[in-house]
């Protein structure tokens, strides 16, 4: 991430973990985190290269690497001096010259993923940062989890649509990896007919959240039964939380309202261990549905991401589609999903769309997410794999083509939905994929050749 003088592209650098102080305080009024301007950064490379400083005390390290090797793919330089010309050819970003501004989250969420409020804080961050610089911007999100009712109405996916009309931004975020792992089961409920779903869970799972979206105008009972036979239910449709215990496993039941953002109802059921050994209740579970007035009828159910489950916990009979993670169902982002360049192949952990709402098309494009080699947190280079990876080529074809339009004078308005128009026109066929657009590639794979116009 440095210019062939060896000073850094990095503009800013907002450290969320960090305290603030008065040499590096927190950004515009946030009053959280540490900023480290270019100059500091700079300063910092120098002490470090004379042996000032040493490594480990540096400030806004990369400890898990998956931001780095997510930039590195972006906006990563190759050092041509020295190893393998034909490696490092590989290994270097797709807009390498490019500025970069990079945020590191805070305080993380039980389920390993930032809370929102940082995440929105990381965006207002940048968006805010481009306007003061007076430069268009392109933010990446290689982040989400499986929460929400995936139509695009959540809070966050709500914040994103409408700080992307800010400032000349373009935002970018993956579909997930969760296309493969059975976390996400469908259908559509008609009266008089009760319908089961069976949810296998594993040994030795500490905790387990099962979501189930509907319409709120739909009424059905639901009855839980446990492994062993016992069962719970059907319950009351009443806000506030329920409990009840079966089989050493205690059940946490939430009803949920419409919200100012969406017409759809949640109902959320936790499970947690009730005895000392600390796991729940093993086997295969069953949740039936009884219908009591069904108008619309389809309901949707959503397992925690697979990161954070035992392997095989799962649904049996699972609808791969819809497997979007969250907040990459939002209308106005570019949603980029996988496949492997070597093979020419969909990647099946890619997740798949379309959102709750049919007609609206997730993902856009596929990037290449499989066998990845990009930069390593120390120096060096990694091989990565997932949506994470495949979302910064999209980033850093967007860059390019902002570039292009905007700085270089050729279309002083390609940034946004503009962009996203351009990917999607430019976008290449997959082989095994005879209409476009489909819930796996969206419209293609991407190609920033095809996407400037002539």
């Amino acid at each position: 991430f440095r210019n062939a003088d060896g000073t850094t592209r990095i503009l800013r650098i907002w450290d969320q973990t960090k305290e603030p102080d008065g040499e590096h305080p927190a950004p515009f009024d946030y009053g959280r985190g540490a900023e480290y301007t270019t100059e500091q950064i700079n300063e910092l490379i120098r002490a470090f290269e004379a042996g000032g400083i040493s490594r480990n005390v540096l400030p806004a390290t990369d400890n898990s690497g998956h931001g780095t090797a997510v930039t590195g793919v972006a906006a990563g330089s190759a050092d041509f001096t020295e190893g393998d010309l034909q490696s490092l050819r590989r290994a270097r970003g797709v807009a390498s010259e490019s500025n970069i501004i990079v945020v590191k989250m805070g305080v993380p969420s039980p389920d390993s993923f930032p809370r929102t409020t940082e995440l929105m804080l990381a965006v207002d961050y940048c968006v805010r940062t481009g306007i003061a610089l007076n430069l268009p911007t392109v933010i990446n999100l290689s982040i989400g989890n499986t929460y929400g009712s995936h139509d695009g109405t959540s809070l966050l996916e709500t914040y994103l649509d409408t700080v992307s009309d800010l400032g000349r931004t373009t935002i970018v975020i993956g579909s997930g990896n969760e296309g493969a792992a059975a976390g996400h089961t469908s259908g559509v409920l008609q009266n008089d007919m009760q319908e089961r779903v069976e949810l296998a869970v594993t040994s030795f799972e500490t905790k387990l959240s099962l979501q189930i979206w509907k319409n709120y105008a739909d009424e059905f009972g639901i009855v839980i039964e446990a492994p062993g036979g016992t069962s719970v239910g059907p319950f009351e449709s009443i806000l506030g939380m329920q409990q009840f215990v079966i089989e050493n496993t205690n059940l946490l039941l939430y009803y949920g309202e419409p919200g100012p953002y969406s017409s759809t109802q949640e109902i959320y059921i936790e499970f947690i261990p009730a005895d000392a050994a600390g796991y729940i209740q093993s086997g295969i579970w069953n949740i039936r549905l009884i219908p009591r007035g069904i108008i619309d009828g389809e309901y949707h159910m959503w397992l925690p991401e697979s990161s954070v489950l035992n392997f095989n916990t799962r649904f049996l009979r699972p609808t791969t589609d819809t497997t979007l993670t969250i907040p990459s169902t939002a209308e106005k982002v570019i949603t980029v999903g996988a496949y492997d360049s070597a093979l020419l192949s969909y990647a099946d952990f890619s997740g798949r769309g379309y959102t709750r709402v049919i007609t609206r098309v997730k993902p856009e494009i596929v990037a290449p997410g499989v066998n990845i080699l990009t930069a390593a947190p120390g120096g060096g280079f990694t091989t990565v794999s997932g949506t994470s990876f495949a979302t910064p080529f999209v980033s850093g074809a967007a860059a390019l083509l902002m570039e292009w339009g905007i700085v270089n004078g050729n279309d002083l308005f390609l940034y946004g939905e503009k962009v996203k128009a351009f990917l999607i026109r430019g976008a290449s066929p997959l082989p095994g994929f005879l209409e476009y657009p489909n819930p796996q590639v969206g419209w293609g794979a991407l190609c920033v050749e095809n996407s400037l116009p002539e």
